[in-house]
């Protein structure tokens, strides 16, 4: 029994530290600092999603994107965002699926989707233009997908700023959700409409550090 009640205590001691450590970011907009921030290309995400003949939806993911984020706390308006999305790391669950999307054309045809090396994703923000409220936004900019350069607009929403512990480089960091929703014929990539849907939703979780 005293074995058992020595295990206990040490565990207890051990896992306290974790457990009283609080969460070092926040959902309150006085927590963000101005200055030029860089994606955290290691915690940035868009996950793309389309109707799959009607019978379920079918997504995927890009990541590795890179690229700054210009915030002032006192004219939020003028926060301005450039970010650059490379295509050929976009990653699904079904490896053919995703060899399809990054195949070429048949005989040096036109690929379906992106084909082998496709051009990275760029969105270049033009606007913002914040609610009374000041943690959700509608971000207009223009959108360049295969080629392509189309104006788009987020819809924004603040999700938390901070800084990181030490043990984690003790940087500024500052995040927020998005989404928005594309058509991929006007980007140069119908191919299976209508039986893959025009309509592309999609849905971003933005990180950046300064």
């Amino acid at each position: 029994m005293r074995l058992i009640l020595a295990s206990l205590l040490a565990a207890t001691a051990i896992a306290t530290p974790i457990v009283a450590q609080q969460m070092p970011g926040s959902k309150n907009t006085a927590a963000i600092t101005g200055g030029t921030y860089t994606a955290d290309a290691n915690h940035t995400l868009v996950k793309w999603e389309v109707n799959h003949f009607g019978f379920s939806p079918l997504w995927g993911l890009f990541g590795q994107v890179t690229g700054t984020l210009v915030l002032d706390p006192n004219n939020p308006a003028a926060s301005k965002v450039d970010v650059t999305i490379p295509v050929s790391k976009m990653a699904t669950a079904v490896p053919g699926f995703t060899a399809h999307l990054l195949r070429d054309g048949k005989d040096g045809g036109k690929p379906d989707f992106f084909g082998s090396a496709p051009a990275d994703a760029k969105f270049v923000s033009t606007s913002v233009v914040m609610d009374d409220d000041g943690d959700e936004a509608k971000v207009s900019g223009n959108l360049t997908l295969n080629g392509i350069t189309k104006p788009v607009t987020l819809d924004v929403d603040f999700y938390g700023a901070g800084k990181a512990p030490p043990q984690m480089g003790g940087k500024e960091n500052v995040g927020f959700e998005a989404g928005a929703t594309i058509k991929r014929s006007d980007f140069g990539l119908g191919y299976a409409v209508p039986l893959v849907s025009d309509e592309v939703k999609l849905e971003i979780s933005a990180a950046f550090q300064k």
